[in-house]
């Protein structure tokens, strides 16, 4: 039995991992979506956690569109139901506490509820944005600024986004 990487960890130490424990320790950096991780294997051994990425973008690119919808819908709203309930990943509790999402006034709670149900309105999957550095205000005002997208460019923005998000919980495994 191989231990799993912990924080820390570098990027020869995964590229050398089983299949089975390179994804279960890669399978979060794509929220809820291990098969990103299980694709990206094929590609090893990486040299820089940049190649490693790109691999993980890569298998995202190369999924078929449902898939790709999946990964998205995989995502929690921003402040919604989820972390009300406590239910979010670790990793999404900490990057929507890093936002101050759970610091909201009821007025900022209100706006972005109602700024999330006409989005899921809209497009029929979550917000989501890579909270890293962003403020409440500036996530508000990127979410009503993107519900005037059409509906194939916010689909490739939020894949974008989801890129992002991994590379900064993939940053925090190899730290």
């Amino acid at each position: 039995m191989s231990t799993l990487p912990t924080p820390g960890t570098t990027v020869a130490a995964l590229s050398a991992l089983p299949r089975a424990d390179f994804v279960a320790a890669l399978g979060g950096i794509f929220e809820h979506s291990p098969w990103v991780a299980e694709r990206a294997w094929a590609a090893r051994p990486f040299a820089t956690a940049d190649a490693l990425h790109a691999a993980m973008v890569a298998a995202v690119d190369g999924a078929a569109r449902g898939e790709q919808l999946a990964l998205i819908r995989a995502h929690p709203e921003l402040a919604g139901k989820e972390a009300a309930a406590g239910t979010l990943t670790a990793a999404s509790t900490g990057e929507q506490r890093g936002a101050g999402l759970d610091q909201c006034s009821a007025a900022e709670l209100q706006r972005l509820r109602e700024l999330n149900a006409a989005y899921r309105a809209r497009f029929g999957f979550p917000f989501v944005i890579a909270v890293k550095g962003l403020g409440r205000e500036q996530i508000i005002a990127a979410l009503a600024q993107r519900l005037t997208h059409d509906s194939d460019a916010e689909f490739r923005t939020c894949l974008a986004e989801i890129g992002k998000i991994a590379r900064f919980r993939l940053d925090a495994l190899l730290a």
